[in-house]
């Protein structure tokens, strides 16, 4: 134990080629534990105020604290392989020197979860700044308050989970080092997603699709409720399913359409591994996902509910799902652009001696920014309009009342996620190559 503190202490400084793999995966894991004690208050105060519609609240609460989950969990995988990654080159020598793969295993998870500690201690204090702004958002019929406020025991518990999460995360993603060391250092070739995938989702669609078309057949709300919730899990779970085949495909579309070194260089980063790839924009679909699903249907009932009473359950019920909806939509964007930046600063890491050797070969720094942009933007797109596509067809009715009756709302939604999706190309520019390649080369 104490050899591996011992090493883990000279591993981890932060020198030159550490500072800013170090400083990111802190603001990662310091942003996660935010939106998670956020979100967490956010829901819970919904209990403050009693009425018939409480059950309902908390039921639309928690499912906007699972959705979320799926961003928040890419952002801190995204935070542990960064922490990882920019250590596996001198933690795969360890290896090769004779380092036993409990050494190496040990090392890692005192680094991380040194570091995700940190991260979710400067977290609290992101959460503790940002809670008098997010309580004046009002749901219920008044604003948030002091219900942002979480016990301390909540929140040692949220830190010390994070801490958790980050080592398992670590430990897991060490396994290549463990098994094959070299391999780490020679970066060896990852398995290509098979078109099998698409008609496996294309099947789970059309379940999903007539089991929504036959919702009136149900007397039970309850029924209704589980099948809706099902169907959404499954929409879920076959967009990360097809997700990575997906990329494959607008992977190799664009290398057959390229005109240039930066489209084809773009290209040959995205075929590279598109499972990795597909991580990284993931949060972007599901976003997409639930903007549609979610949105619509929040749409229509903004519709409705201004037929209602003023200040009626049902009319406040009705602004708070389309708030509701849009602040869902913000936070998993900003867990998206983030993870983004992330794993773009990782990716620079990886590919470092790359960029280093076309450089040298006469390529314009440019065109290597051009064409990690397209790596990154290109899926993005790609599997964002497919999301919507697939998320239409399944609520297809819903989605087209909501255009026909709640155009403004459907406008500000989509609004929304093309301001997510300027985000992402945000993150990417913070991330150039001119800066990170000299800490790839150096770490």
């Amino acid at each position: 134990m104490m050899r591996a503190l011992a090493l883990a202490w000279m591993l981890g400084r932060p020198g030159h080629g550490r500072r800013a793999p170090l400083l990111l995966t802190m603001g990662a894991y310091a942003l996660v534990s935010a939106l998670v004690l956020t979100v967490t208050a956010g829901a819970l105060s919904f209990t403050r105020v009693q009425n018939e519609l409480t059950g309902m609240y908390l039921m639309l609460a928690g499912l906007a604290v699972v959705l979320l989950l799926v961003p928040l969990a890419v952002l801190g995988a995204a935070a542990a392989r960064l922490s990882a990654r920019s250590q596996d080159t001198r933690l795969s020598t360890v290896r090769l020197l004779g380092g036993t793969p409990g050494l190496v295993v040990g090392i890692t998870i005192i680094e991380s979860s040194a570091t995700a500690l940190a991260g979710a201690v400067g977290g609290v204090l992101l959460y503790a700044a940002a809670a008098p702004a997010v309580g004046l958002v009002h749901f219920q019929g008044s604003a948030i308050g002091s219900a942002m406020w979480l016990e301390p025991g909540i929140i040692a518990l949220m830190v010390g989970a994070v801490a958790l999460i980050a080592a398992i995360s670590a430990a897991v993603g060490l396994r290549k080092v463990i098994v094959s060391p070299l391999g780490v250092r020679n970066r060896t070739t990852t398995p290509k997603p098979r078109w099998i995938r698409a008609v496996i989702v294309a099947a789970l669609i059309l379940v999903v699709s007539l089991a929504f078309s036959m919702l009136s057949v149900f007397a039970s709300m309850a029924v209704i409720l589980a099948v809706l919730l099902g169907g959404f899990a499954l929409g879920l779970g076959a967009l990360n399913l097809v997700g990575p085949w997906a990329v494959r495909v607008i992977g190799t579309s664009k290398l057959k359409r390229a005109q240039g070194p930066a489209q084809l260089l773009a290209a040959r980063v995205i075929l590279e591994n598109p499972a990795q790839a597909w991580r990284q924009v993931s949060g972007v679909a599901m976003t997409s996902f639930v903007a549609v699903v979610g949105g619509s249907g929040a749409a229509l009932m903004n519709t409705a509910g201004a037929e209602s009473d003023p200040g009626s359950p049902d009319s406040l019920l009705a602004a708070d799902v389309m708030t509701g909806v849009l602040i869902t939509l913000v936070a998993s964007f900003i867990s998206v652009a983030c993870s983004t930046a992330i794993t773009q600063a990782a990716a620079t890491l990886d590919r470092a001696d790359l960029y280093s050797g076309l450089h040298r070969l006469g390529m314009e720094r440019a065109t290597m920014e051009k064409a990690r942009v397209g790596s990154v933007m290109a899926p993005v797109i790609g599997v964002g309009i497919g999301a919507v596509i697939v998320s239409g067809v399944l609520v297809f009715p819903l989605a087209g009342m909501a255009v026909i009756f709640a155009p403004v709302s459907v406008g500000i939604i989509l609004l929304t996620l093309l301001a997510g999706v300027l985000a992402v190309r945000g993150a990417v520019a913070l991330t150039a190559t001119g800066g990170v390649l000299k800490l790839g080369k150096s770490g």
